[in-house]
């Protein structure tokens, strides 16, 4: 018989979380995440995926779908702990640019054919 195999990954999320399914600032799952200046330690009851997280975003700008991608958890748990770190200080959450509005098609023609008379 095989003895039964530990996997660090099986922590339920409600624990990792303390049972909270939202953090108190809103983190979109695109939003972007970077390391603030904040030079203060985690809180002791701050669970250890808060460390390799806070780790992982000193590394450059992420989102939040890239961050539970490498810590392999699920993202409404990455939610709950970037909330966290934001409320801290330890991190920054920035909303992605906004997407341009569709250009009228009347300006584009004009900006082409005044190119083509310069050519």
């Amino acid at each position: 018989m095989t003895p039964p195999r530990r996997d660090n990954n099986l922590v339920r999320p409600y624990v990792v979380t303390g049972g909270r399914s939202r953090g108190r600032i809103d983190i979109d799952l695109v939003s972007l995440i970077v390391a603030g200046t904040s030079s203060a330690a985690l809180a002791p009851d701050a669970p250890p995926e808060a460390g390799h997280l806070l780790a992982l975003c000193r590394g450059g700008v992420l989102s939040v779908a890239e961050i539970a991608a490498y810590l392999e958890r699920p993202v409404s748990v990455i939610k709950v702990l970037l909330s966290d770190l934001a409320e801290s200080g330890h991190i920054a959450a920035r909303a992605p640019a906004a997407t341009a509005e569709r250009s009228d098609i009347r300006l584009l023609e004009d900006l082409l054919n005044g190119l083509r008379a310069l050519a």
